[in-house]
């Protein structure tokens, strides 16, 4: 029998429920992770948010800090109790060692749900700006339009044209881009600003940009804070307040410190 391709304590997504695929490392899954899938709930009216741990990623060099099995774990903790949050093994790794594709992923992902379910794919910008040399990267957006989630600083919005142009210059060639008259709003608090994307054959397809997210969303940087608050609790008297809670899910936090992760 094939295992589920994702995990839920309620149910499958079924017929006709919106469900985003959020993939990545999650080395480790943070609060920044978190506030982009909870933005993303709330603006798209979305069911379901999958997180997919990768196994292996084809455009980085160097292997994740945390194993697999570590980094779907930490996920799990990071989300329990989150309503409509799940953790997805759509990407978990391949028995041949080969990458994991994120156009593969998606496809098999849509092959699983219900005809009538509307999968998207949720990433960040950091994601987005690098999406041209993703694997066959202009037929994404037409498997699970896209849902793209920045910072104000990754584009001032100085004029609605030079952002389009910048989302423009971030597409994978062949595809256009155009805004959506009157379609840029506020959707439960969240800013959202939604354009239609068009590839040769005349096909589109919607995208949606949520640029006002002020949350920290580079696991770098968290594992910098990390490994360094690790380092002053060893100096530290027990039961000494920490700074990691800032970054992580309590569970995350604990569970990194026990496994001895990052350091």
């Amino acid at each position: 029998m094939r295992e589920p391709m994702h995990e839920t304590a309620a149910q499958a997504p079924s017929g006709g429920q919106r469900v985003a695929f959020f993939g990545g490392s999650f080395d480790p899954p943070h609060l920044g992770h978190l506030a982009v899938a909870r933005a993303a709930r709330a603006a798209l009216g979305l069911d379901t948010v999958l997180f997919a741990p990768v196994g292996a990623q084809p455009l980085k060099l160097q292997r994740s800090t945390a194993s697999f099995a570590d980094r779907l774990d930490l996920t799990r903790l990071a989300i329990a109790g989150e309503p409509g949050f799940a953790v997805s093994l759509a990407d978990a790794p391949k028995s041949s060692g080969a990458p994991n594709f994120t156009l593969e992923t998606l496809l098999s992902l849509r092959a699983e749900l219900p005809p009538d379910a509307e999968l998207f794919c949720l990433m960040g910008a950091d994601s987005f700006l690098g999406l041209r040399q993703w694997h066959r990267a202009a037929e994404i957006p037409f498997v699970a339009p896209l849902i793209v989630a920045s910072r104000p600083n990754h584009w001032p919005v100085l004029r609605p044209e030079l952002l389009l142009a910048d989302l423009k210059d971030a597409l994978p060639a062949g595809l256009t881009i155009e805004g959506v008259p009157g379609a840029d709003e506020f959707r439960s608090g969240v800013e959202v600003r939604s354009y239609l994307l068009r590839n040769p054959a005349g096909r589109q397809t919607p995208f949606y940009l949520l640029p006002g997210l002020d949350v920290e969303i580079s696991a770098s940087q968290v594992r910098d804070q990390i490994r360094d608050e690790l380092r002053e609790q060893v100096h530290a008297a027990a039961g000494a307040p920490t700074s990691g809670h800032q970054l992580l899910p309590k569970a995350v936090f604990e569970a990194i410190r026990s496994r001895g992760l990052y350091r």
